[in-house]
């Protein structure tokens, strides 16, 4: 600093604008994930939420990704049983059930109930929210659509090579 060559100022300003690079790439993963799953009608906020999980990993995957691939398996296995597949992923069911992981570290509490809190904020349908609270059984599931989430989640976090240490062998 004192020869001139680091100017706290400039570190500042690239600072800010780097700090507006991220926040516009969380913008376009999220817009870029709900185009994926066939998502329209989502709130703002919920948006760039679901972009910060594109900076998220649990075991080594990828959240948002997850949420991705868990909206797809879901729609794949209601429409092997009979349920309207668009209601599953539409609904937002499946795909938004790790939304509270981009608060985590932010708020206490377990992921679920978290993110279950935030679709009710921002106008999510009370079965989307129920399917939120109940991926991981803090809450008793009370619809199919619940438990093709929870099938879902399961599927694509347990499957070969989707997290750390989880990698398929042959026996």
């Amino acid at each position: 600093m004192l020869d001139g060559r680091i100017h706290p100022h400039r570190i500042e300003e690239v600072y800010e604008q780097s700090k507006a690079e991220v926040e516009q790439l969380c913008q376009r993963a999220g817009e870029d994930a709900l185009v994926d799953v066939g998502i329209t009608d989502v709130h703002p906020e919920l948006v760039t939420l679901l972009g910060r999980l594109r900076y998220r990993t649990s075991y080594g995957q990828n959240v948002l990704k997850h949420l991705v691939e868990t909206a797809h398996i879901a729609a794949h296995m209601a429409a092997e049983i009979g349920v309207d597949p668009m209601n599953v992923k539409r609904a937002r069911r499946a795909f938004l059930h790790d939304i509270g992981k981009a608060l985590t570290h932010e708020v206490e509490g377990s992921h679920a109930l978290i993110g279950a809190d935030l679709a009710r904020k921002f106008g999510e349908h009370e079965d989307v929210v129920h399917a939120i609270e109940a991926h991981h059984n803090e809450v008793h599931p009370h619809s199919i659509e619940a438990v093709l989430t929870q099938a879902a989640d399961s599927c694509s976090g347990g499957r070969p090579g989707a997290r750390r240490g989880r990698a398929w062998r042959r026996t």
